[in-house]
């Protein structure tokens, strides 16, 4: 079986990456408060970090739920959300500015609320998985 304590921490410190983000976004009224002057360019750097701990994270979940647990939540497309990851990983220097911003404001907030929901769900149910 799973060890569900260290998967319930591990979607904590998504929900935490999530909470961050979320607080270096908020002042971002459009693509231009990115790339416009040094201190967006600061502010998409320290989001796209937390991009990355975030895809780690929710890949580190699916190799210790054998990709059962994430699949449980199709409203979220996970793949690309990991995805993301390896592109800001790999290709640092082809970030795309619009691509991050409509992330952040079109998507994360709606993992935000299923992160949640999956660990309210794991910690309520003896029944996991």
């Amino acid at each position: 079986m799973y060890d569900w304590s260290l998967i319930i921490d591990i979607l904590k410190q998504i929900s935490w990456s999530l909470d961050q983000i979320s607080k270096r976004f908020a002042p971002v009224e459009s693509i231009d408060d990115f790339i416009g002057n040094d201190r967006g360019l600061e502010k998409l750097d320290s989001i796209c970090m937390q991009v990355i701990a975030l895809g780690e994270a929710l890949k580190q979940v699916d190799k210790l739920t054998n990709s059962t647990l994430l699949r449980k939540y199709p409203s979220i497309d996970w793949k690309k959300a990991k995805g993301l990851r390896d592109i800001i990983t790999h290709h640092y220097f082809d970030i795309d500015a619009e691509i991050v911003y409509a992330v952040c404001k079109n998507r994360l907030p709606e993992m935000r609320i299923i992160i949640d929901q999956i660990i309210k769900d794991l910690e309520v149910t003896d029944q996991r998985v």
